[in-house]
């Protein structure tokens, strides 16, 4: 595969994997205190992905200090911070206010990029954006009611996610570190799990040793699909696609978790989904207009 269908690939995969984690983190948040799971799917997909790395890289540890800057800034925005408010988040308000205000990230990644890059959007490349975020709207259908439900400190802790992995992601590419993308990926969520686990004890939370078999489902679904393998696609995407498009998952997330709802629980998709989905697809495809474009030409 060509560089651009590899990567195309890669991004439609990493909104399957990222949006197989809503069933599990649902079912996970009613038996779990939130700081206690969010790091627990990293304390299984953190060793998996280091043995991984080390019987496939000559270099998979961190030798350089831009190394060593990246796998902080890793796991402290992108696993710790990211992963912690938003599980503290979904506590207590609705899905759909948190799909809603979690599809921020994908607009605070630009004003990043901006003030740390120095990138620029032009006009339509701001409109793309946007009108992504109106379709993550129609899919979701918040309704004022869902909107001002819930605590406006759980609001506060999801913007405070999709705040955390705009700039992480941004950071990290200003950084480019020269450890490869899986690695780096594993040593970042080993940080993370452990400011996770520090910060779930410093809250008093309770240290769960058992579950049902439906529990232990959701946590592997979580860990596994939706972190072993999902965090080091996503990792590589920054560098090879930049931040501030590999942040428009958070626009194809909602689609593919209607699709597993009405594969996995059998929940309709209704109209406004479908529209939702032509919007995306839309603001998807002013951002990447000239990619568009030739392949267009091509098929012509």
């Amino acid at each position: 595969m060509t560089g651009r269908y590899r990567n195309a690939g890669l991004f439609l995969t990493l909104a399957v994997l990222f949006g197989l984690s809503f069933i599990g983190i649902k079912t996970g948040l009613d038996a779990l205190p939130p700081l206690f799971f969010a790091g627990l799917r990293f304390d299984i997909a953190a060793p998996l992905l280091l043995v991984f790395a080390a019987l496939r890289y000559d270099a998979w540890y961190p030798t350089d200090p831009r190394d060593f800057l990246a796998i902080a800034v890793g796991g402290i925005a992108l696993i710790a911070a990211n992963n912690g408010l938003l599980f503290l988040g979904q506590q207590s308000i609705t899905p759909a206010t948190a799909s809603v205000m979690y599809a921020l990230n994908p607009i605070l990644a630009p004003v990043f990029a901006i003030g740390i890059l120095g990138d620029r959007l032009d006009a339509r490349d701001a409109v793309g954006v946007l009108i992504g975020l109106v379709g993550v709207v129609v899919i979701v259908q918040p309704t004022p009611e869902t909107l001002t439900a819930g605590s406006t400190v759980a609001k506060l802790y999801v913007l405070g996610a999709a705040a955390g992995i705009a700039v992480g992601s941004v950071l990290l590419r200003r950084i480019e570190p020269p450890l490869p993308s899986l690695p780096m990926a594993a040593w970042s969520m080993a940080l993370g799990a452990v400011i996770l686990h520090a910060s779930s004890l410093a809250a008093g939370e309770a240290v769960v040793t058992s579950g049902t078999r439906g529990v232990v489902f959701a946590v592997l679904l979580v860990a596994i699909p939706s972190t072993a393998f999902a965090y080091p696609i996503y990792y590589h995407l920054l560098g090879a696609i930049g931040p501030v498009r590999t942040n428009l998952v958070g626009y194809v997330v909602p689609i593919v978790a209607a699709l597993v709802g009405l594969v996995v629980l059998q929940q309709p998709i209704n109209l406004a989904t479908v529209v939702g989905f032509f919007v995306v697809l839309a603001g998807v495809s002013l951002l990447e207009r000239e990619i568009v474009a030739e392949e267009l030409a091509r098929l012509r």
